[in-house]
């Protein structure tokens, strides 16, 4: 059945008779244009208020947005469209996620199993994570916002059951030869150059190596002439590459996953961590990287006793993609590295 403004409105109605948690709940503004759902979600910041605003195309399709540009989600299923109106509803009333599961969850059992699940279909039983979340990857979140001790953690893996050569690789960044052959590690480096010395030449440095199925290469600054051998770099037979990138003094930290060449995001500009809100997805519901909004959900209702929205973020990467980073071996300085040649 196609949607239209009035089915929405009956279906709608309907829906919030079957529970009191749901009276008083009116149907978001529906709209036909980007210009007035433009003009609604200006009124609507002048009056400090905020919430859902739907676009309706001629298609049936019904567009979620918060506020006039984060698209939220796109379905041309009423169903679907039902739920995320209540899930918005019951978030916008506050209270920590678990709460917002039940209540969900006693308007309709499938909508709270959908919300604990991140997703938009009803996952059934779900197990709690039972893992230290600030072990594989996490770890390291809280010291990369601050910039530490790289602002480019890359990721990269090939095809199942093969590694990415991680000498090949940081060789083939600029990595110096020497070191690389000889094994060199990061407490290597601080004993050779010690105190300031290091600090200012870590920014030509790298660590490499490989965890979790993932060969990485954490950096600054990537020299004139990185990868430059085009053919060696295509026979590392790269399949999938992550990039978390923070941009010194501009709190700017984006995250960029690409397969088989091509960027996974939605059709998306840049993708910063920032947007990531607590209990809102950042990403579009169903989408590309929906993967990474059912981590998320996951990692917030396994884990509240993180606040941190990286620690989250990163612990929602581990388990949706693999990442991960060897704690101890950062720890104790044992992790691969080495100055790029010539600095």
């Amino acid at each position: 059945m196609e949607i239209t403004k009035r089915t929405l409105a009956e279906a709608w109605q309907r829906a919030a008779a079957r529970h009191a948690l749901l009276a008083g709940v009116g149907l978001p503004p529906v709209t036909y244009s980007e210009d007035e759902l433009e003009e609604w979600a200006e009124r609507a910041e002048e009056a400090g208020e905020g919430g859902l605003f739907l676009l309706l195309d001629e298609d049936g399709t019904v567009h979620g947005r918060h506020g006039p540009y984060q698209e939220a989600f796109a379905t041309r299923d009423l169903e679907q469209v039902l739920y995320l109106i209540a899930e918005a509803a019951m978030r916008e009333r506050g209270g920590v996620l678990g709460e917002v599961a039940d209540a969900l969850g006693r308007i309709d059992p499938g909508w709270g199993r959908r919300f604990r699940a991140g997703g938009l279909d009803d996952p059934g039983t779900l197990e709690a994570c039972g893992r230290d979340p600030l072990e594989g990857l996490a770890w390291i979140a809280g010291s990369w916002r601050e910039q530490a001790p790289y602002t480019t953690l890359a990721f990269f893996r090939t095809a199942p059951g093969r590694t990415v050569d991680a000498e090949r690789l940081a060789l083939l960044y600029g990595a110096d030869p020497a070191q690389v052959a000889a094994g060199t590690r990061l407490k290597d480096l601080k004993a050779v150059d010690s105190g300031r010395a290091h600090w200012d030449r870590q920014w030509k440095s790298c660590c490499f190596g490989q965890a979790g199925g993932w060969t990485f290469l954490l950096h600054h600054e990537t020299p004139p002439g990185a990868f430059a051998d085009k053919e060696a770099y295509a026979a590392l037979g790269i399949r999938e590459s992550v990039w978390l990138t923070a941009t010194s003094a501009k709190a700017i930290y984006t995250f960029d996953y690409v397969r088989d060449g091509r960027r996974v995001a939605d059709d998306m500009g840049a993708v910063e961590l920032i947007w990531y809100e607590h209990g809102r997805a950042p990403f579009l519901r169903g989408g590309e990287l929906d993967f990474v909004n059912r981590a998320l959900r996951r990692a917030e209702l396994d884990h509240p006793e993180l606040t941190s929205t990286f620690e989250l973020y990163f612990h929602a990467l581990e388990e949706s993609l693999g990442l991960r980073l060897p704690r101890r071996d950062f720890a104790e300085g044992e992790v691969l590295a080495a100055y790029w040649a010539g600095a």
